[in-house]
């Protein structure tokens, strides 16, 4: 009897002394995913929050309490379209990116690119496509999930879907193989690339619904509906959703009807569109942060020139997207503006007239909710611990963003606090 209960008092005290320690985590506000709070504070233990609430009930003995001081605690946020094997086009072309750069530096860069954007405070990203660069993407998610390399949390989608003939690099002699930038698919080989990019990992499936192939170099759509569908269809009963690229009328009528979970950019959505979009229950992601950067590269003064048509366009269409209620995921394609700087797309989303508390949802539990991520998004029991501490208040001034006091994803501090 002795013995027996020698040994319950070991395996108690061995129990007590290798359990995991428990983060209370505070701050002048807490934003769940959903509501601001002011003195509340979450509880994490392993890499899974315990609780949330008001900072008086969750304190207990034993607890390491990291108090943020005049600062927010919020979800870990979310980027809903991301090119981690690219990067800004004045630094290098996009041609010479896909041509010149050998898979080595790609990847190279990628994992630098990694890194600075989970120090931004962006623990998960939906990679839309790696441009010429293969299934690269998802041997990074890899090398991250091993921790070889620090990183944020990888949805993949591989290569994109294209249509022969419209994509590039563009404008080689015809005894030139060049390579192209996604995979270049039509009629049954959509369906044969579907399973393809799914056996190698692809977690969802991106497609380009138009893209500038008219004879005047004007955008144009590339797939048929039935086409579209039969992509939708294949990718869904894998489990997997598709999401299009499209930025005229047609393609995105086209694309929604299919049954994509998103579109991407939608810069020619009307009302129409926009409808179509509430009826089939399709969010738009508008990726604001792009051609603004991109007219930055060609010259452009933001403040100084007149605003370009193509961005009053921009800016015209997100307004009426968020005035019909037109769900928006926050993705601003950074990889054509400098990783690390994913909440510039934030920024303009309120510069474009939503609100930041709106943009604070969008970018949090409105993506883990789109992206279907159900345990990421919001601080809420049993949810993954990806957690940040923001200096001041973003539902005040959405440039507090860019000021990231620490990261804790997946229950470690990527930004010690």
């Amino acid at each position: 009897m002795r013995n027996v209960l020698c040994w319950a008092l070991m395996l108690i005290s061995v129990w007590c002394f290798t359990q995991e320690p428990v983060f209370l985590i505070t701050a002048d506000q807490l934003f769940d995913g959903h509501e601001m709070h002011s003195n509340w504070a979450v509880t994490v233990q392993g890499n899974r929050i315990l609780a949330v609430g008001p900072v008086t009930e969750l304190q207990h003995p034993g607890q390491t309490v990291i108090n943020g001081g005049k600062a927010t605690v919020m979800p870990g946020m979310i980027e809903g379209h991301s090119h981690l094997l690219l990067h800004p086009y004045n630094e290098t072309s996009w041609n010479d990116q896909v041509l010149r750069e050998s898979m080595a530096e790609r990847i190279a860069r990628a994992t630098v690119h990694a890194q600075r954007t989970v120090e931004a405070g962006f623990t998960t990203v939906r990679d839309l496509g790696t441009e010429g660069a293969g299934y690269a993407d998802i041997g990074l998610k890899q090398a991250i999930e091993k921790a070889v390399i620090t990183g944020p949390r990888m949805l993949c989608a591989g290569p994109a879907m294209v249509a022969t003939g419209s994509y590039g690099p563009k404008g080689f002699q015809d005894q030139v193989d060049v390579p192209q930038g996604a995979v270049e698919v039509d009629g049954e080989n959509l369906i044969r690339e579907v399973r393809t990019e799914i056996g190698h990992g692809a977690d969802v499936i991106k497609i380009y619904a138009d893209y500038r192939w008219g004879r005047n170099g004007e955008a144009l759509p590339t797939f048929s509906e039935e086409e579209l569908r039969a992509v939708v269809e294949t990718a869904r009963s894998a489990g997997r959703f598709v999401v299009a690229h499209a930025s005229t009328k047609e393609g995105m009528l086209r694309a929604i009807r299919a049954g994509v979970r998103t579109i991407e950019h939608g810069d020619d959505a009307d009302r129409e569109v926009l409808q179509a979009m509430l009826d089939h229950q399709v969010a738009l992601c508008p990726t604001l942060a792009a051609p603004e950067a991109i007219l930055e590269y060609r010259g452009w003064r933001k403040g100084t020139d007149p605003t370009p048509e193509r961005i009053e366009r921009k800016r015209a269409g997100f307004q009426l997207a968020i005035s019909m209620g037109v769900p928006i995921v926050a993705g601003g394609d950074v990889g054509v503006f400098t990783h690390g700087d994913n909440a510039r797309e934030l920024d303009l989303m309120v510069e474009y007239g939503m609100a930041p508390i709106e943009v604070l949802r969008s970018v949090t539990e409105g993506n883990a909710f789109w992206l279907d991520l159900p345990e990421l998004g919001a601080l809420k029991p049993q949810y993954l611990a990806d957690i940040l501490l923001i200096e001041g208040n973003p539902a005040q001034d959405i440039h507090q963003l860019h000021r990231i006091k620490a990261v804790m994803q997946n229950g470690q501090w990527v930004v010690k606090p």
